[in-house]
């Protein structure tokens, strides 16, 4: 038997003493027998019931074993062991040591402390739209109550309402902000690659950015709604009112004697409730709303994921990057056969050389060759470094004399020349492959080469930029002016493919219509900023 902790840990947490000590596994089967049993209603369990119950993979070879676990977790606290005298059926049984056992008010809270961590452990929790659209209905609900006390002929608002529509109301926003809270803690960890394996991570995320931007778009309509529900109850006091019927109706089934101060306290835990749902929801004073601050970290995460697949794409693809370069060089450094190759391994691959190299010439090279001076001698014993009085007296070595020759550079400029013309050429020729002749699908652009790609992207992220809930259609203009775009939705859920040497950019089919504006004379001068809807 396990001997049992002695000291403060006995006195205070023995009941998590089974933990740490050999055979934790064991303990902690047994534990969940006894829990599961008492969910069965069973409160008494026999080491033979304990046995038959843990699971044969993890079945100890003989009942002793279990016997000896269940005498340790009594001494720690988590168990009562009883005399079993039901089947005793002669006095010889009265001195053969047989108990039966049952769980402690401390063994079982430290179970359901366990239980909760492990299910904190393995939460990664959801975005979740549904309780957006369920918060929206008990707050209308909540304003049809306060209506009733405004309406004379009804006189107070019914408690019993008021409180199940706020409790129901709660219940709801404090799931929606706990698991909003664990997926992006998992969603951070996915985007580090801590958390997940590379396979699994490209096998769905193109499910997670399209689970992301639905949330983003119910997010951005119901959350504008709440807030208008949150203002219009606030508005008079209404919901003052509410608060103080759930706190009452709560108050009523209070012990005598914490009667006189539970409605106090009721009613301050309801004003911390609908003050975390309002700080929630509306922003104020120079501080921005938790649902604000979610989209927003929703909105970048969608990027981050896209960097994470180039990031992958390319460790496929062969190219190297910075942490394999310091991989290969750690491992140059541990197979090197002495410290001299280390040595100039690091010289070789950091170019970090002792500070010797001032006035540095041809004599002094020779002066090198002949007699070696070591990096790790020190500056009081290397030879002295000579400087010229006239560097300590004008602080230059420059002479007085006839002034250097100016540098030819025509050569550089023709090349930069060449360069801007051949770019321009390039723009000019995707502005031309962009144009559409009238208005076409978006699916009809076909295949764009990277510099088309990337012109067109520009000019998708101009256009969505100035897209607003429940617009249908939305015109914009490239920074530069010499683009125009038209965007126009569908509602029959078509996809469109564009197809680049990089790979396939998929999305909801448009109608779109590209001008070019250095075409058709419309170059505006004061046009040099994205446009809006017009």
């Amino acid at each position: 038997m396990t001997p049992p902790p002695s000291g403060p840990a006995r006195a205070g947490y023995a009941p998590f003493a089974h933990l740490t000590v050999p055979n934790a596994a064991l303990y902690r089967r047994v534990m969940g027998a006894f829990l599961a049993a008492k969910e069965r209603f069973a409160v008494h369990l026999r080491p033979e019931d304990v046995f038959a119950v843990l699971p044969p993979e993890y079945r100890p070879a003989d009942l002793d074993a279990v016997v000896k676990a269940l005498d340790s977790l009594v001494e720690w606290g988590n168990l009562r062991a009883d005399p079993d005298t039901s089947r005793v059926t002669a006095v010889e049984d009265f001195y053969r040591k047989r108990f039966i056992y049952q769980l402690t008010q401390a063994g079982e809270a430290a179970e359901l402390a366990l239980s909760a961590y492990d299910e904190a452990l393995g939460r990664r929790g959801a975005l979740q739209a549904v309780a957006l659209h369920d918060i929206v209905t008990q707050l209308r609900a909540l304003l049809v109550i306060a209506a009733e006390q405004e309406d004379e002929l009804e006189g107070e608002p019914d408690a019993a309402k008021a409180h199940l529509a706020l409790s129901a109301l709660t219940s709801r926003f404090e799931a929606l902000a706990e698991n909003a809270r664990a997926f992006m803690g998992s969603l951070q960890r996915t985007i580090d690659l801590h958390d997940v394996e590379v396979e699994v991570f490209l096998a769905y995320k193109d499910r997670l950015i399209q689970y992301l931007e639905r949330f983003i778009q119910d997010l951005i309509t119901l959350g504008g709604r709440i807030a208008l529900l949150i203002g219009e109850l606030e508005e008079g006091g209404r919901v003052g009112v509410l608060l103080r019927l759930a706190a009452a109706r709560e108050a009523a089934d209070a012990a005598p004697d914490e009667a006189e101060s539970a409605e106090a306290r009721a009613y301050e835990r309801w004003v911390g409730r609908w003050s975390g749902l309002a700080v929630w929801f509306v922003s104020a004073d120079g501080r921005e709303s938790q649902a604000r601050l979610l989209r927003g970290r929703a909105l970048g995460a969608i990027p981050q994921l896209l960097a994470v697949v180039r990031q992958l794409n390319e460790r496929r693809a062969g190219r190297s990057d910075r942490s394999a370069d310091f991989r290969t060089l750690a491992r140059w450094f541990a197979e090197a056969p002495d410290d001299a190759a280390r040595h100039r391994l690091w010289r070789a691959a950091f170019g970090l050389y002792p500070a010797r190299h001032l006035t540095v010439d041809a004599d002094t090279l020779d002066r090198r060759a002949a007699q070696a001076v070591a990096a790790s001698t020190p500056w009081a014993e290397a030879e002295p470094l000579r400087i010229s009085p006239q560097l300590r007296r004008t602080g230059s070595y420059e002479r007085r004399g006839k002034t250097r020759r100016v540098q030819d550079r025509s050569e550089q400029r023709r090349r930069l020349a060449e360069f801007a013309a051949k770019q321009a050429q390039e723009i000019a020729a995707a502005r031309a492959r962009l144009a559409t002749d009238g208005t076409t699908r978006l699916s009809a652009l076909g295949e764009l080469d990277p510099l088309a790609f990337g012109l067109f992207l520009q000019l998708l992220g101009d256009a969505l930029a100035t897209w607003r809930p429940g617009m249908t259609a939305t015109v914009a203009t490239s920074n530069d002016g010499t683009m125009e775009i038209r965007l126009t939705a569908l509602a029959d859920g078509t996809t469109a493919q564009i197809r680049t040497p990089g790979g396939t950019f998929r999305g909801p089919d448009h109608l779109i219509e590209i001008t070019d504006l250095t075409r058709t004379g419309q170059v505006r001068a004061d046009d040099t900023s994205t446009g809006g809807e017009r």
